[in-house]
């Protein structure tokens, strides 16, 4: 079992605190396991007795009639009522799958999951916790659903971290690795490539793909696969629906809206196959509505997407950096600060612009510094903030961390994902 000691700790801070404890995250990141697995042998190793843990997995064929939101409270009530001196946890797995109803008993009103989990958690001796994979129904509604009464968690694939400590061995064979099939949790207990290759694109083609088309009612497969794919191959690069519709357009040979892609794009990111990472103006403050650059939550995917052809270790490395940044918590952009060179305003790029509430630090992914021009281009940007924010350049070609004449903390990448440099 792979340890995910970050997303356990904070379920056991958050017992009995009085709101729905939300676990969000991509389909198959772990999310069952750490509430069904993790987190339940916690609590009966805390003397909680099994049938007081009451676990519902509404994507099981078994558990479908709970998916209608009345008799899953009708049935949850049954038990906490009849034992009202008794304290019960509630696990519903996969709570997207829930579906609207009318309650006929009182006028046909029209119910919802989050109507019975709300009624479900003014029970004092009930503790309530639900997994979900999609975040128009959960992430974005979290606040209004649940009446401002929710703990969100969002769990993300392996961290390099948990990765190595499940894998062992020699560190930088590990990252390489990761950096080719990423970190979902069922690729590191494999051993064979073809099975990890096998098992990602599975992946695509019996979940993710269904489950997009047919959550939101899409009649594009093609374009949706073409936008996953066009996505995969531009990570780290600014972009934007306009830009992706010309590009398709072309490769199609037929005329695509680019309202039609911002919205299939909306789709996977509810799905958190992508992210968005928006780009922000230093000097003036302000944000950029486009271009911004679109992350893959797990590299793996990403790869398979294009079928391990367009292996680029930079890109990659800003991903799983980015993706690192964002799992710690912090509030992650694209920098962008303009320098002046005679008459011209020219933009340049800081990769991410990191706050944790009032603090900021600034960072470079740069895999690999041989030459006085390229550090010249990756430092230069970092120089234009005219401010006293810590600046740092992650590299992948340095055996330890050093400051160089300029202030900047230049650290190896696998110390940084293993938690071994403070960044604020």
């Amino acid at each position: 079992m792979i340890k995910r000691d970050r997303y356990l700790d904070r379920l056991i801070r958050s017992m009995w605190n009085g709101e729905v404890k939300v676990i969000t995250g991509i389909r198959r990141c772990g999310k069952s396991v750490l509430l069904f697995d993790l987190f339940y042998e916690y609590l009966l190793s805390q003397g909680v007795s099994d049938d007081h843990i009451i676990r519902l997995e509404l994507d099981q064929r078994r558990y479908y009639k709970f998916r209608d939101p009345i008799v899953l409270c009708e049935y949850v009530e049954s038990i906490v009522k009849k034992h009202s001196n008794d304290r019960f946890f509630l696990f519903v797995d996969e709570v997207q799958f829930a579906r609207l109803v009318k309650d006929e008993a009182n006028g046909g009103v029209v119910v919802t999951v989050y109507d019975m989990l709300n009624e479900l958690k003014a029970y004092k001796n009930l503790d309530v916790y639900v997994t979900g994979s999609n975040s128009r129904m959960l992430s974005k509604d979290i606040a209004t659903e649940f009446r401002g009464r929710a703990t969100q968690i969002h769990v993300y694939p392996l961290s390099f971290e948990e990765y190595y400590s499940f894998i062992g061995g020699d560190i930088k064979a590990a990252l390489d690795l990761y950096m080719l099939y990423g970190g979902m949790p069922r690729v590191a207990g494999m051993t064979e490539d073809m099975e990890k290759k096998e098992y990602l694109a599975n992946l695509y083609d019996e979940l993710y793909i269904k489950d997009i088309m047919e959550r939101n009612h899409l009649e594009r497969e093609d374009i949706l696969n073409a936008i996953l794919d066009f996505t995969a191959s531009q990570i780290s690069s600014l972009t934007n629906p306009t830009n992706i519709a010309n590009s398709l357009s072309s490769l199609r040979h037929e005329k695509i809206n680019p309202s039609l892609v911002a919205g299939y794009i909306t789709h996977i990111m509810d799905a958190f196959l992508i992210s968005l990472a928006r780009r922000y103006d230093i000097k003036g403050k302000t944000y950029f509505n486009y271009p911004n650059k679109y992350y893959y939550t797990d590299i793996g995917l990403r790869n398979t997407r294009l079928n391990y052809r367009q292996y680029d270790p930079g890109h990659m490395m800003e991903n799983i950096i980015y993706n690192e940044l964002v799992l710690r918590g912090y509030s992650v952009d694209v920098g962008m600060v303009l320098e002046r060179k005679n008459s011209e305003k020219i933009q340049r790029e800081i990769d991410f612009v990191v706050n944790d509430g009032d603090r900021r630090i600034y960072i470079q992914s740069a895999f690999r510094v041989d030459s006085e021009q390229k550090e010249s281009a990756e430092l230069q940007s970092l120089k234009l903030t005219g401010d006293f924010f810590r600046k740092i350049v992650i590299r992948s070609d340095i055996p330890h961390y050093y400051y160089d004449d300029n202030g900047f903390f230049h650290c190896n990448l696998t110390d940084f994902l293993l938690g071994s440099v403070e960044l604020f």
